[in-house]
Protein backbone atom coordinates (compact mmCIF):
# COMPACT_ATOMS: atom_id res chain seq x y z
CA UNK A 1 0.00 0.00 0.00
CA UNK A 2 1.29 3.43 -0.84
CA UNK A 3 0.21 7.05 -0.51
CA UNK A 4 1.73 10.25 -1.82
CA UNK A 5 1.46 13.55 0.05
CA UNK A 6 1.97 16.82 -1.84
CA UNK A 7 2.75 20.08 -0.06
CA UNK A 8 0.14 22.77 -0.64
CA UNK A 9 2.08 25.64 0.94
CA UNK A 10 2.14 26.69 4.56
CA UNK A 11 1.77 23.54 6.64
CA UNK A 12 -0.87 21.96 4.40
CA UNK A 13 -0.63 18.68 2.46
CA UNK A 14 -2.95 16.72 0.21
CA UNK A 15 -2.37 12.99 0.20
CA UNK A 16 -3.79 10.40 -2.13
CA UNK A 17 -3.68 6.65 -1.80
CA UNK A 18 -4.30 3.71 -4.06
CA UNK A 19 -8.07 4.13 -3.59
CA UNK A 20 -7.86 7.47 -5.41
CA UNK A 21 -9.41 9.42 -2.52
CA UNK A 22 -7.67 12.58 -1.39
CA UNK A 23 -7.17 13.72 2.19
CA UNK A 24 -6.39 17.32 3.13
CA UNK A 25 -4.15 17.75 6.17
CA UNK A 26 -3.10 20.95 7.89
CA UNK A 27 -1.87 22.21 11.23
CA UNK A 28 -3.98 24.35 13.54
CA UNK A 29 -3.64 28.13 13.41
CA UNK A 30 -2.05 27.95 16.87
CA UNK A 31 0.68 25.71 15.42
CA UNK A 32 1.22 27.96 12.39
CA UNK A 33 -1.15 26.30 9.93
CA UNK A 34 -4.29 27.61 8.28
CA UNK A 35 -6.70 25.00 9.74
CA UNK A 36 -7.71 23.84 6.23
CA UNK A 37 -7.80 20.12 6.96
CA UNK A 38 -7.63 17.32 9.48
CA UNK A 39 -4.61 16.96 11.71
CA UNK A 40 -2.38 13.97 10.92
CA UNK A 41 -2.78 12.59 14.45
CA UNK A 42 -6.58 12.85 14.10
CA UNK A 43 -6.34 10.83 10.90
CA UNK A 44 -4.47 8.11 12.75
CA UNK A 45 -7.45 7.82 15.13
CA UNK A 46 -9.91 7.97 12.19
CA UNK A 47 -8.09 5.04 10.58
CA UNK A 48 -8.17 3.05 13.79
CA UNK A 49 -11.92 3.65 14.25
CA UNK A 50 -12.70 2.75 10.64
CA UNK A 51 -10.54 -0.37 10.65
CA UNK A 52 -11.95 -1.74 13.89
CA UNK A 53 -15.48 -0.69 12.96
CA UNK A 54 -15.36 -2.60 9.67
CA UNK A 55 -14.03 -5.68 11.48
CA UNK A 56 -16.66 -5.55 14.25
CA UNK A 57 -19.51 -5.21 11.73
CA UNK A 58 -18.22 -8.14 9.66
CA UNK A 59 -17.65 -10.35 12.70
CA UNK A 60 -21.07 -9.62 14.24
CA UNK A 61 -22.77 -10.29 10.90
CA UNK A 62 -21.06 -13.70 10.80
CA UNK A 63 -22.48 -14.25 14.30
CA UNK A 64 -25.90 -13.51 12.80
CA UNK A 65 -26.40 -10.26 14.68
CA UNK A 66 -28.30 -7.43 12.96
CA UNK A 67 -26.64 -4.08 13.59
CA UNK A 68 -28.93 -1.06 13.47
CA UNK A 69 -26.42 1.51 14.72
CA UNK A 70 -22.74 1.57 15.58
CA UNK A 71 -20.87 4.54 17.01
CA UNK A 72 -17.19 4.41 17.80
CA UNK A 73 -15.62 6.99 20.07
CA UNK A 74 -11.84 7.14 20.09
CA UNK A 75 -9.84 9.24 22.51
CA UNK A 76 -6.09 9.54 22.32
CA UNK A 77 -4.07 10.90 25.22
CA UNK A 78 -0.86 12.47 23.99
CA UNK A 79 2.45 13.21 25.66
CA UNK A 80 3.04 16.84 26.59
CA UNK A 81 6.56 16.95 25.13
CA UNK A 82 7.65 16.26 21.57
CA UNK A 83 7.19 13.99 19.73
CA UNK A 84 3.76 14.18 21.49
CA UNK A 85 3.03 10.55 20.68
CA UNK A 86 -0.12 8.82 21.85
CA UNK A 87 0.42 7.39 25.32
CA UNK A 88 -2.99 5.77 25.45
CA UNK A 89 -5.85 5.27 23.02
CA UNK A 90 -9.32 4.40 24.34
CA UNK A 91 -11.96 3.01 21.98
CA UNK A 92 -15.62 2.77 23.00
CA UNK A 93 -18.10 0.91 20.79
CA UNK A 94 -21.81 1.72 21.19
CA UNK A 95 -23.79 -0.89 19.25
CA UNK A 96 -27.54 -1.24 18.81
CA UNK A 97 -29.16 -4.17 17.11
CA UNK A 98 -30.73 -7.63 17.33
CA UNK A 99 -28.93 -10.76 18.44
CA UNK A 100 -26.31 -8.91 20.47
CA UNK A 101 -25.00 -10.15 23.80
CA UNK A 102 -21.96 -9.56 25.96
CA UNK A 103 -20.14 -12.61 24.60
CA UNK A 104 -20.46 -11.87 20.88
CA UNK A 105 -19.83 -8.11 21.16
CA UNK A 106 -16.83 -8.63 23.45
CA UNK A 107 -15.47 -11.33 21.13
CA UNK A 108 -15.93 -9.18 18.02
CA UNK A 109 -14.09 -6.21 19.56
CA UNK A 110 -11.30 -8.43 20.90
CA UNK A 111 -10.82 -10.25 17.58
CA UNK A 112 -10.65 -6.96 15.74
CA UNK A 113 -8.11 -5.50 18.13
CA UNK A 114 -5.85 -8.51 18.49
CA UNK A 115 -6.18 -10.35 15.18
CA UNK A 116 -7.83 -8.55 12.27
CA UNK A 117 -7.41 -4.76 12.48
CA UNK A 118 -4.34 -3.83 10.47
CA UNK A 119 -4.35 -0.31 11.94
CA UNK A 120 -4.25 -1.31 15.60
CA UNK A 121 -1.68 -3.98 14.90
CA UNK A 122 0.51 -1.52 12.96
CA UNK A 123 0.93 0.99 15.75
CA UNK A 124 4.09 -0.79 16.85
CA UNK A 125 5.55 -1.11 13.34
CA UNK A 126 9.17 -0.29 12.67
CA UNK A 127 9.29 2.96 10.68
CA UNK A 128 12.14 3.28 8.21
CA UNK A 129 12.93 6.75 6.86
CA UNK A 130 14.85 7.83 3.78
CA UNK A 131 15.09 11.05 1.76
CA UNK A 132 16.34 12.77 -1.34
CA UNK A 133 16.52 16.43 -2.26
CA UNK A 134 17.33 18.78 -5.10
CA UNK A 135 19.11 22.01 -4.23
CA UNK A 136 17.89 24.87 -6.45
CA UNK A 137 20.55 27.41 -5.45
Amino acid sequence: MEIKADWQGGLSFVSQGESGHEVLMDASRKAGGEDRGARPMELLLHGLAGCMGIDVVMILKKMRAEIKDLEIQVEGKRAEKHPRRFLEIAIIFSITGKGLNDNNVSRAVELSHTRYCSASNSLTAEIITDYDYKNTD
